[in-house]
C-alpha cells in the first residue's frame, strides 16, 4: 500500500503538500503540484472514497432502524 509518505517522497516535497494537492488548495505552487500529481499517478495511488468519508466525519448514509412493534 502507498502512504502519503511515499508520495511525498517521491515528489520532492513536504508531507503535508499531498492532501493540499488532493484537496485543491491553492496554496501550492504550480511546479510543486504537477510533481505530486505525476507521483500520486506513478505510484498507482487513489483516493480512497470510503477513507475521507470517516476521517471527515460524514458519510452521506442515512440510518435506518426497523422495530417490530407488538
Amino acid at each position: 500500500m502507498v502512504t502519503l509518505q511515499d508520495v511525498a517522497r517521491q515528489a520532492g516535497v513536504s508531507p503535508m503538500t499531498v492532501p493540499n494537492v488532493v484537496n485543491g488548495k491553492a496554496s501550492v505552487r504550480p511546479a510543486a503540484r504537477q510533481r505530486v500529481l505525476d507521483a500520486i499517478e506513478t505510484t498507482g495511488n487513489r483516493v480512497n472514497p470510503l477513507a475521507r468519508a470517516l476521517a471527515g466525519g460524514r458519510n452521506r448514509l442515512i440510518r435506518a432502524d426497523f422495530t417490530k412493534r407488538p
